[in-house]
C-alpha cells in the first residue's frame, strides 16, 4: 500500500511524495485523510531547523498530528470499525520516511486504539482535538489560570477551556494587535496596559523562552507558572525575584489518553466551541505553499490541508 505524504526533506525544503506503507497489522485500521492540521509550534521548529533533538528525530520525516477522516479498511481485529469517522494524532507508517509526527499523508495505517472517533459534522475543525486536549492536560495538573500569555489556539483554547470549567475568566496578553480580538467572554489586553502584580496561575502559551522573567514579576507569592508550549530556546531566569515570591515552575507535557478523552466530552457536551480558530483552509496539493502560509501569514491562527481530492 502507498500514500501521498507530505515530507520534510529538510529544513525549508519539502515535497508530496507517494511513500510506502508498511503492512497492515491484525489490530490495525486504514484510514483515509480527508483533513490535517499544520502546527506553528512544533512544525515550524521542524521547518525552520531549530527543533531541539527530540526521539525520531532526522530526515526525510512525515510531519503533523492533527488528522481526521474515515476509515476505510482494517485488520481481521478491528473490521468493525470500518466505516467511523475518526481523529488521528500522527502515525508511523511509512517504509521509507521517520513518522515524526506522521500525519500529514492521504492514507494512514495506525492500530485501533489511536483512532479516536469524533463527530463528522465537526468537519476541518476536528484537526483541533491534540491542541484542545494538549490544553486539558495543562489544566488539569492545577489551578485554573488567571493569566494566559499568548492569544494563538493554544491560548485561545485554554481561555475557553478554563471558563467551560466553571473558573473565572482569565485575562490574556499578547502583544500584536491583530491578535486582540476574537475573545469570547474574556479580555485580551497588551502587556504593556496590565498594572497586576498578584497573579496566581500563569500559563504561557507563547512558546517564548524571554517571558519567564517577567512572568514572575508578575506572580503573587506561592504562585505558579505553566510552561503549555513548546519552546526551542534554553529556558532560564533571574533568581532573586522567584525566590522572594517563592515561585513554582510546571511544565505541561504532551496530552494522554485521558486528556483526549476528556476534551472529547467537553466538545460532544458543547460546553468547548471550536468555531473561529481554523482560519485558512488549502488543498493538500498545495502544501509547499501552506506551510510557509502557516508559518509567515500573521493573518493565519490555523491551517488545515484537504486531501479531498488526492487519489
Amino acid at each position: 500500500m502507498h500514500a501521498m505524504a507530505v515530507t520534510l526533506e529538510g529544513p525549508g525544503r519539502l515535497a508530496l511524495k507517494r511513500l510506502e506503507l508498511h503492512a497492515v497489522e491484525a489490530s490495525d485500521v486504514v484510514v483515509s485523510i480527508h483533513w490535517s492540521g499544520v502546527s506553528t509550534g512544533t512544525e515550524k521548529l521542524l521547518w525552520t531547523g531549530e527543533m531541539p533533538p527530540f526521539p525520531g528525530m532526522g530526515y526525510p520525516l512525515v510531519p503533523g498530528y492533527e488528522s481526521v477522516g474515515r476509515i476505510v479498511d482494517a485488520g481481521p481485529d478491528a473490521q468493525g470499525r470500518i466505516g467511523e469517522w475518526v481523529f488521528v494524532p500522527g502515525a508511523s507508517c511509512y517504509a521509507d520516511a521517520r513518522g515524526l509526527f506522521g500525519g500529514a499523508a492521504k492514507t494512514l495505517i495506525v492500530p485501533s486504539a489511536r483512532a479516536l472517533p469524533i463527530p463528522e459534522s465537526l468537519a476541518e475543525q476536528g484537526v483541533l482535538f491534540a491542541l484542545a486536549a494538549t490544553a486539558q492536560h495543562a489544566l488539569a495538573g492545577g489551578e485554573p489560570p488567571d493569566l494566559i500569555v499568548g492569544h494563538g489556539v493554544l491560548g485561545r483554547l485554554l481561555a475557553r477551556m478554563t471558563i467551560a470549567a466553571g473558573a473565572p475568566a482569565p485575562t490574556v496578553w499578547d502583544n500584536k494587535a491583530h491578535r486582540r480580538t476574537g475573545a469570547i467572554g474574556y479580555d485580551v489586553i497588551a502587556p504593556k496596559d496590565d498594572d497586576r502584580h498578584d497573579y496566581h496561575a500563569i500559563y504561557d502559551a507563547s512558546g517564548s523562552s524571554d517571558v519567564i522573567d517577567i512572568l514572575i514579576g508578575r506572580l503573587a507569592r506561592q504562585g505558579e507558572i505553566v510552561l503549555a508550549g513548546f519552546y526551542a530556546n534554553r529556558i532560564s531566569f533571574a533568581f532573586p525575584a522567584a525566590f522572594q515570591r517563592e515561585a513554582r515552575l510546571r511544565v505541561a507535557a504532551e496530552w494522554q489518553p485521558e486528556d483526549l478523552a476528556a476534551t472529547h466530552t467537553l466538545i460532544e457536551s458543547g460546553a468547548l466551541d471550536l468555531a473561529g480558530l481554523v482560519t485558512d483552509v488549502a488543498p493538500a496539493s498545495d502544501a509547499r505553499t501552506a506551510y510557509p502560509t502557516a508559518f509567515e501569514d500573521q493573518e493565519c491562527l490555523k491551517l488545515v490541508l484537504d486531501w479531498s481530492e488526492l487519489a
